[in-house]
């Protein structure tokens, strides 16, 4: 049954599309909707509207921003959720406990991909027995770590009978709520501006007054209720209407008696809405507190019952600013002496902070440990809050620079960027010391790198710098600035010249048997001197390539060393599974990604690639493009690999760019398109890229000598065997031995080709040196001969998917005079990246719950992939996946 509710005057398209929400969770359709308007617009009347518009079966669940509350992390969760902590026994253990120490509970840091499922398993499982209205008011305000959760939340909750509806104001982008629907709520027509201004209980207008009101508000609700209120006739020049109208509250509230005043101020300045924490603070200011509270509710600016609530955000803003500083720093002083410093320490060090007009280094320690609990708790935006604060209150001047420092860190994990620059630009460079300035070159190259492509080569050079600053103070630190400036370069790729200067710097300083000294010996003496060197570095006892994973797993490739980079792979997965890195699982999974579509097993592939899109979607950022790439060469799907080079290209410099060019060379080749291949291919190795470089070069081997280029195929094959033969693995061996058989036209390279590659683990590399010895075979009349290894080279290519190189062996077949079989359909060809990954989870005995842990959505979505995947595969149960080629 649904409520009767009042009518709202010319919102009837808006409570449509509202109403149409609650429906579809009604029938366990969930979903979300952002209203977006300026202030006064009436977002929150459609809230309210539609609070009491839903079936009375329907649960309600209220949160809103606060102004003064954005940097207290999930702050807005702990809001909506706080009715719900009965359920939380029903979570499973790690789950209750990620909640419980992200809304100050317990002690702790908490995942926040955790915390987001918790979040929805929380709101799931109270859902099972009521369908559920989420509402989020003054979205603009909330803290970032609840942006974040109520963001994944919303992408996850369309197998749920939930409805989010957030309002927040067009002119603040939050990012992630931006990227859901969203419901533009426009000015009122003239003529439901002047309907809603006759029903408004105001004195009465003069014509013309009104007819200024009603162009003034441009249709603005709150501004058509308020502004009469304030007079009508001495309208302000034009202005912002948000602004008229907290003029008009001001007005209100200048009204009020003294203790009134104080009592809207101190509510003004407490974001908990706490009444006994409001009333304490009323009497230490001598606040007569019945009669203040009795003008309060009498104004109509504020609501008092189990919560203090203004009735709209502008009248809020209006108390605190129409203060005069003393008064808020008398408010600030009294929040703070009512606050419990056991249950609140935060709460209360930031009201001293507020209270405090000078440098007071008692508070400025007291904001530092806060920053310390609030980073524990994941807060990073408010651990930024309080040292950036921290560092205003300092006395000593070496202890603000090394606060300020501290801030721009936090700020900057807080994905502040440009705010962390601005803090670093009011630091006194004149100062600080060596290791100080270090920091802030560290810092600003951080900053730079964040900030997109172009500032990753000012970046890696900012950090180049800070490892020069420290080369003889600190020799140890500058290696590992050196080192970390290298990491960086691979992003922007040898061409932007990073790397060598890197190097070059290196160079002068003293040698070690290290990492650093081993990309030196390899830089100026070659594959043939460094990679024994690298060898050595990378597989010692003590390796230490786990400080730099993302270089070690490109070196590993330049190695042909599939070994070392599986174990790469396996720490990084395990590694951020443990610790909850996004960065590090994501690495983890891209680099799965690739050793299995280097292994042939193109299915594990997309199940990697599934789960770190789902990662980076919880993230809100886009997902790694260059596993992708990779698959999609070697699947040989045309439009695939032209739509994600397309996607490159707006995206990608450096090493992205010839990960694509890589691709289309691949493409080409298995496509027999050799020219295309052979410019492809001449682009992907001119930067010189490590691994890319090498796995490249046979592709420009293949396709000059298709197109008759002997001698750029020749030149070719020299810088491949200069890279792969030093190092000795059987996949380096084996594709060297391959492209030189191409070259010297020679059966003996062939079949040294095909006796190392048996022995690798790249079956799809096999593969190939059966197809180019079977066309060489053929092309010598021994068709009987070449038909063995094209039958071959056509069964594996196909079994594993690689349809263009498929292709071509089939041609070679049939030009023998067999015809080839038709390939049949892949399980990976019917279902999505997300569904490979689910079946094949499912396949090997996961339960929904565990499956929903990685991809970061609930188990009932799971189960609603499911019933896909048996659609698709023609099953009726997991046990069933079990028997599916392809899942295993």
């Amino acid at each position: 049954m649904v409520r009767t509710t009042p009518r709202l005057v010319g919102r009837d398209d808006e409570i449509d599309r509202l109403l149409a929400l609650v429906r579809g969770a009604e029938r366990g359709e969930g979903g979300a909707l952002v209203l977006r308007g300026e202030p006064g617009i009436g977002k929150s009347a459609l809230l309210e509207h539609v609070e009491r518009a839903v079936p009375a079966e329907f649960r309600v669940l209220r949160a809103s921003g606060s102004e003064f509350e954005g940097e207290m992390p999930f702050a807005a969760l702990h809001q909506l959720c706080v009715s719900l902590l009965a359920h939380l026994d029903a979570l499973s253990a790690p789950y209750r406990d990620s909640l419980l120490v992200a809304f100050g509970l317990a002690d702790g840091a908490p995942d926040p991909f955790r915390v987001g499922l918790a979040a929805l398993e929380l709101l799931a499982t109270a859902a099972a027995e009521h369908p559920m209205l989420c509402v989020i008011d003054d979205a603009h305000w909330m803290d970032a770590a609840s942006a974040r959760a109520f963001t994944f939340l919303a992408r996850r909750i369309a197998a749920e009978p939930i409805a989010m509806v957030f309002a927040a104001r067009d002119e603040d982008v939050i990012r992630g709520l931006d990227e859901l629907p969203g419901l533009a709520v426009s000015g009122l027509s003239d003529a439901h501006a002047r309907e809603l201004l006759a029903g408004a209980k105001s004195a009465t207008l003069d014509e013309r007054v009104r007819d200024r009101l009603l162009a003034e508000a441009r249709g603005n609700p709150l501004a058509l209720i308020e502004l009469p209120k304030a007079g009508g006739f001495a309208l302000p020049t034009p202005s912002p209407v948000a602004s008229r109208v907290e003029r008009s509250f001001r007005a209100r509230i200048a009204e009020l008696p003294r203790d009134a005043r104080i009592l809207l101020i101190l509510a003004s300045a407490d974001p908990t809405g706490d009444p006994g924490l409001l009333w304490a603070a009323a009497r230490r200011l001598d606040v007569d507190v019945p009669a203040a509270s009795a003008a309060a509710e009498g104004s109509g600016l504020m609501l008092l019952g189990t919560r203090a609530r203004f009735c709209h955000p502008l009248a809020r803003s209006a108390a605190y600013r129409a203060a005069e500083p003393d008064q808020r720093r008398a408010a600030h002083r009294a929040l703070a002496d009512t606050t419990d410093p056991d249950v609140a320490p935060d709460r209360r060090a930031w009201h001293r902070a507020q209270a405090t007009a000078g440098p007071d280094e008692r508070v400025a320690a007291e904001l530092e440990s806060s920053a310390s609990r609030a980073q524990a708790r994941g807060g990073v935006a408010a651990a930024a809050a309080f040292l950036e604060r921290a560092a205003a209150l300092s006395c000593d001047p070496g202890k603000q620079a090394e606060r300020t420092l501290a801030a721009a860190r936090a700020t900057l994990d807080a994905g502040g960027a440009s705010a962390a620059a601005d803090l670093l630009a009011s630091i006194d460079t004149g100062t600080l010391d060596e290791h100080q300035h270090s920091s802030v070159d560290l810092l600003r190259g951080r900053i730079a790198f964040v900030q997109g492509a172009d500032g990753a080569v000012e970046g890696a050079e900012l950090i180049l710098r800070a490892g020069r600053r420290l080369a003889a103070s600190d020799p140890e630190r500058s290696r590992e600035c050196f080192v970390a400036a290298l990491e960086m370069g691979l992003v922007v790729g040898r061409a932007a010249g990073v790397m060598d200067r890197v190097l070059d710097a290196a160079r002068s300083a003293p040698r070690r048997p290290d990492l650093l000294d081993a990309l030196v010996l390899l830089s100026t003496e070659g594959h043939r001197a460094g990679v024994p060197a690298l060898r050595r570095v990378l597989t010692g006892d003590d390796a230490g390539w786990s400080r730099v994973p993302a270089l070690a797993a490109v070196l590993a490739g330049e190695l042909w060393d599939i070994d070392l980079h599986t174990a790469v792979t396996e720490w990084l997965v395990r590694t951020g599974r443990e610790t909850g890195s996004p960065m590090t699982i994501r690495l983890g999974l891209s680099q799965a990604a690739l050793s299995a579509v280097f292994a042939g097993d193109f299915g594990r592939a997309m199940a990697a690639i599934a789960e770190e899109e789902a990662v980076a979607d919880a993230l809100g950022d886009p997902p790694q493009l260059y596993p992708r790439v990779h698959l999609s060469a070697m699947r040989g799907r045309r439009q695939e690999v032209l739509d994600l080079v397309a996607e490159v290209v707006n995206r990608g410099t450096g090493q992205l760019t010839a990960n694509a060019h890589w691709a289309m060379a691949v493409l080409h080749n298995g496509l027999a398109d050799y020219p295309a291949a052979l410019d492809a291919a001449t682009r992907a190795v001119a930067a010189g890229d490590l691994f890319l470089t090498g796995i490249a070069l046979p592709e420009l081997v293949e396709a000059a000598v298709r197109c008759g280029e002997h001698a750029a195929a020749r030149s070719a094959l020299d810088a491949l065997v200069e890279r792969a033969e030093p190092a000795g693995t059987s996949f380096g061996l084996g594709v060297a031995a391959g492209a030189r058989a191409l070259v010297s036209d020679a059966e003996a390279d062939h079949l040294e080709a095909l006796q190392h590659l048996a022995n690798s683990p790249v079956p799809l590399h096999a593969a190939r040196a059966h197809l180019r010895y079977g066309e060489w075979l053929r092309r010598a009349n021994r068709r009987r001969d070449a038909r063995e290894h094209l039958r071959t080279a056509h069964e594996e290519l196909s079994r594993m998917g690689m349809e263009a190189f498929a292709e071509r062996a089939a041609g070679e077949l049939r030009a023998t005079g067999e015809v080839a079989r038709s390939r049949s359909e892949h399980t990976d060809d019917r279902l999505t990246a997300q569904e490979m990954h689910i079946a094949r989870q499912v396949a090997a005995g996961a339960t929904s719950k565990e499956v929903a842990t990685h991809l970061f959505i609930s188990p009932r979505t799971v189960d609603a992939h499911l019933r896909n995947i048996f659609r698709k595969l023609g099953i009726t149960s997991r046990r069933q996946l079990r028997d599916v080629p392809g899942l295993r």
